[in-house]
């Protein structure tokens, strides 16, 4: 999914994407806010943390994705969040379950009441 216009790049600014990192293992789901030789800056939630960030936002409470940094050292994959026939991306199942508009949500904007 993308949320913004890319520039021509795969995995341009906006794309919504999981990333597999290692030492220490752990997954993470976002926007890429930016890619550069040194790493990838993604806004976004870890991965174990997705089910508990949808209940919050459900139930009306804030709640700002992060914007963080990972290292190119640590980032093992990277894949594009993308429906697959009839399962819906991650990005779709988040929404849903969060009640929230997914670009809003990614973009780091707060989320207006009538979500919640």
């Amino acid at each position: 999914m993308q949320l913004e216009t890319a520039s021509g790049q795969a995995f341009g600014s906006g794309t919504v994407v999981l990333i597999t990192l290692n030492s220490p293992r752990e997954k993470f789901w976002g926007a890429v806010a930016e890619i550069t030789v040194a790493g990838v800056a993604v806004r976004g939630i870890d991965l174990n943390s997705f089910d508990d960030c949808a209940r919050l936002l459900r139930a009306g409470e804030l709640f700002t994705p992060g914007l963080v940094f990972f290292p190119m050292h640590r980032v093992e994959r990277m894949e594009a969040d993308a429906r697959s026939g009839d399962i819906p991306s991650l990005g779709e199942r988040f929404a849903e379950k969060a009640g929230v508009d997914l670009a809003a949500f990614l973009g780091g904007r707060p989320q207006p009441e009538t979500a919640r």
